[in-house]
């Protein structure tokens, strides 16, 4: 997997927490440093740990699955790139308000980052994934986009948030079919 497949995976796995963060921003009177730490280090961190915890289960069994491992990784990634887009377009989203307490920041960080445990699984099954750098690059680009997506939601509002979801389903979906075509030896 090239560095920019991987970076694209970053961004469209940061694009829930992207939307939940913009929703904080909408709920929050004045954006404080503190805050844009603690949703970009919960947010980030989760995003980072989920997939390291999928590879890991992904790995017990990517033995049994090499034969099928490129539709194993083009049907998650397929799977949750629709997902995402179909729960934009109806409106769908968790739901969110202006507290950062421990219990609010950890269910918010559980539901943005169960997509990044199914992709932990995808990078289990593929060929050449350094997990670490993986999660390393997943952890750090969700911290940032979620941070922006804090200010982009305290000051501009709701306007960004489905057309984040959709964006990030669309790279899902596209990077699942690239992987597919890739290993049928189409491109």
């Amino acid at each position: 997997m090239s560095i920019a497949e991987l970076i694209l995976i970053a961004v469209g796995l940061s694009a829930d927490a992207f939307a939940v963060a913009v929703c904080k921003g909408l709920s929050v009177r004045e954006a404080k440093l503190k805050h844009y730490l603690l949703i970009g280090a919960w947010f980030g961190g989760f995003q980072a740990l989920m997939p390291l915890i999928g590879y890991f289960l992904g790995s017990l069994f990517a033995e049994y699955i090499e034969s099928v491992d490129h539709w194993v990784a083009f049907g998650l990634l397929a799977f949750l790139g629709i997902k995402m887009i179909v729960e934009a377009l109806r409106g769908e989203s968790e739901a969110t308000d202006g507290s950062f307490s421990f219990v609010a920041m950890l269910v918010l960080a559980i539901a943005t980052s169960i997509d990044a445990l199914a992709s932990g699984i995808a990078f289990a099954v593929l060929e050449g994934v350094n997990i670490f750098l993986s999660v390393a690059v997943i952890g750090v680009t969700t911290f940032v986009f979620s941070a922006a997506g804090l200010k982009i939601g305290n000051v501009f509002g709701a306007k960004f948030k489905t057309g984040a979801e959709i964006a990030g389903g669309a790279i899902l979906i596209l990077i699942g079919v690239k992987i597919l075509l890739e290993h049928l030896g189409i491109i």
